[in-house]
């Protein structure tokens, strides 16, 4: 699963984030996260899509692999960026088939979708190139609970496993000459589809405790590497920082805040 996480990388390892602590990534993309969403000028998201394009290239990511995913997430609120215009009450700007589009929603429909898209990039550069045990142990280094860190790990790990089978069980269906259609019989084989694919997930889980147990699992999952915060990573969190602490100040200064 960590070879399907890492597989948008544009070459081996070694990109400039790659050097940064992990506590000090995952901090600096939910700073921000937090900052890009409670700013609402223009010019101020625009300089932070930028900024997520930025940290995109130092952590190495392919542009494509991360374009398509950008694609599919604005396909996403694509629906509501398209309404907004014509349904915000404002100054009038044109008209598509008797609807008035404002400027006020416009403004609103670019502010949502500069949002969006900066903030996932930059969750996609910080936190997306993390190998899943790294982050792991990052999130349990910050505070957060074992058994949340433990939930993450196992549902990275096991849901391309369920993937796998929901593959293998459609394949199955198929080769008995299964075709989808709106009849009972479709509701229903696909009622046992699920039903099946719950049933193997039950099963497998129960093997893996078992596995677990039998190699000494006792609730705790020892790491071998050890996290070390540098002179390099207060630059990188310095940096940062002052980049976020300018743009709420310049979000003050607008007046949005």
């Amino acid at each position: 699963m960590s070879d399907i996480l890492m597989q948008d990388r544009a070459g081996p390892e070694g990109a400039a984030l790659d050097a940064i602590d992990p506590r000090a990534r995952l901090i600096g993309a939910a700073g921000f996260a937090c900052v890009t969403v409670a700013c609402s000028w223009l010019p101020l998201l625009l300089a932070a899509l930028i900024l997520a394009i930025a940290v995109m290239v130092l952590s190495g990511r392919a542009v494509g692999p991360t374009l398509r995913r950008m694609a599919a997430v604005d396909g996403f609120i694509f629906l509501l960026i398209a309404m907004l215009p014509f349904t915000t009450p404002g100054d009038p700007v044109f008209t598509l088939w008797g609807f008035a589009a404002s400027r006020e929603g416009i403004v609103h429909s670019a502010e949502i979708l500069l949002t969006a898209n900066a903030v996932v990039l930059a969750l996609l550069s910080l936190a997306g190139t993390l190998e899943p045990a790294v982050m792991g142990q990052a999130l349990h280094r910050l505070g957060t609970p074992e058994r949340l860190v433990h939930l993450l790990l196992f549902t990275i790990r096991y849901i391309e496993v369920l993937r796998a089978e929901h593959l293998r069980l459609r394949r199955a269906m198929k080769v008995r000459g299964f075709r989808p259609g709106t009849s009972w019989h479709t509701y229903r084989s696909l009622g046992y589809l699920v039903g099946m694919l719950l049933v193997r997930a039950v099963e497998r889980s129960e093997r893996v405790l078992a596995a677990m147990k039998c190699r000494g699992f006792s609730g705790r999952m020892p790491v071998l590497s050890a996290f070390a915060y540098g002179p390099r990573d207060a630059v990188f969190g310095a940096g940062l920082g002052a980049v976020l602490i300018a743009m709420i100040a310049a979000e003050v200064a607008h007046g949005a805040f």
